[in-house]
């Protein structure tokens, strides 16, 4: 599965100055630091032209879904059939509490390809913000939405966006006993869902390399378990090799040039790493425990994983070398899956305690632990690519597992757009 090119082009990012508007107050910005932040009122007008009613959309339900933007329902819009050659009539605008305001226009040449124009404007300081041109095949109009969605959430949060990405996960269907669990990928908001794995057997634990369309996971068989790396570009598939024993919970490291995984002989489980290149892996752990999900930090430096060396599964930290152990989870409960965030900011990690499981971040020296969720089953945390939203997996009593989100601050928690049975998500980097 071959991903189509995007070709961008930047115009003009701000108006001339002779063109502008004397600012009525400094330009909009969200601190998404805030737990108790408001969400920002926008609108986004349909575009003009080919697609331009259905990209507006997306963009909307992208801002909204993040819950830091609170898009205003077009029913209230006074000014229509806005041109971009010309600034809106910000009192209309004014007059709905519309404080940002996403216009833009499509035009397709004679070849079929698709030109997007549009421009973020303050309402209030009556001013560009932003003006961006992208180019595309028509059939990609989807990503130019993303592609703009990320701008404009980049403009006014001063975070990278994250809605130009995709999602690698496990889907489920059928009974408890035959349970059918393949490989399946699906844009983040959850259009373009596809099978990779016919379902002839087990998949878990799928993991996206971050710096390519290249994903990582195990497969489960009768005879034993494997290892895979998949490339989406090319659809090549390649086992990493034989082992004795068996072999799961494989992740890159930050430069794509490893695969950290665990290997399960005789009761005791312990972490290796591959270097893809040579192939040559090695033991990093040697406690007769259980130490599995590796994950790298984003300088490779060291690894966090979860052990059950102190007598329960709690989170440790290491060097990449394995040299260094040290446990950095002392709260009551159970800690697993630990990924560290892209930013290096956090370790995200599951939580059980109390009969309920919890989806937690703490700082990889174990302080400023926070729960974000708590339920009867969520697990399986992963990043966005900036480092600000999670997914995961939620199941209800008697209930499929299903995909969720929430935001590094626990306030935004909601169902991710995928409305079938999903767990063991992985987010892929931005696109190119």
């Amino acid at each position: 599965m071959r991903l189509r090119t995007l070709f961008v082009a930047l115009t003009a990012a701000l108006m001339s100055a002779g063109a502008l508007t004397s600012p009525a107050r400094a330009q909009i910005e969200v601190d998404v630091n805030r737990g108790d932040i408001q969400p920002l009122p926008v609108a986004v007008p349909g575009f003009r032209g080919e697609r331009g009613a259905e990209i507006a959309q997306v963009i909307t339900s992208n801002l909204e879904r993040s819950g830091l933007f609170r898009p205003i329902d077009p029913a209230a819009f006074i000014e229509r059939d806005l041109d971009i050659r010309y600034q809106p009539r910000f009192a209309d605008w004014k007059t709905i509490n519309a404080q940002g305001l996403v216009n833009g226009e499509v035009t397709v040449d004679a070849t079929g390809r698709l030109t997007v124009n549009f421009r973020l404007w303050d309402v209030f300081a009556e001013q560009q913000l932003l003006g961006m041109q992208f180019t595309s095949t028509s059939e990609n109009w989807r990503r130019v939405a993303h592609k703009i969605s990320d701008a404009v959430y980049e403009r006014l949060t001063g975070e990278k966006g994250y809605f130009d990405t995709r999602v690698v996960f496990v889907a489920e269907s059928g009974g408890r006993i035959d349970r059918i669990k393949r490989l399946a990928i699906m844009d983040q908001d959850g259009a373009n869902p596809s099978y990779l794995t016919d379902g002839s057997y087990i998949v878990m634990t799928p993991r996206f390399s971050s710096t390519s369309q290249e994903i990582t996971y195990m497969a489960l068989r009768p005879e034993g378990s494997s290892i895979y790396l998949f490339n989406l570009e090319t659809g090549r598939r390649e086992s990493l090799g034989s082992f004795n024993g068996m072999v799961f919970a494989p992740r890159f490291s930050h430069d794509g040039g490893k695969v950290a995984f665990s290997v399960e002989r005789g009761g005791n489980t312990d972490v290796h790493v591959m270097d893809l290149r040579s192939r040559s892996s090695s033991r990093l752990t040697s406690d007769p425990s259980i130490d599995t999900s590796p994950s790298f930090s984003p300088d490779g430096s060291q690894i966090t994983f979860n052990s059950d060396r102190g007598g329960s599964p709690q989170l440790y930290v290491m060097n990449a070398d394995g040299s260094g152990a040290r446990r950095i989870s002392f709260g009551s409960g159970r800690y697993m899956t630990p990924v560290w965030s892209p930013t290096g900011e956090f370790i995200a990690f599951t939580k059980q305690a109390g009969g309920q499981f919890h989806i937690g971040v703490m700082r990889p020296d174990g302080s400023g632990e926070r729960l974000l969720t708590t339920s009867y089953l969520d697990e399986g945390p992963t990043w966005a690519p900036n480092g600000r939203v999670l997914m995961f997996s939620r199941e209800t009593p008697g209930g499929a597992a299903r995909l969720w989100t929430v935001d590094v601050t626990g306030r935004i928690v909601r169902p991710a757009p995928y409305p079938q049975s999903g767990s063991d998500p992985a987010w892929s980097p931005l696109l190119n």
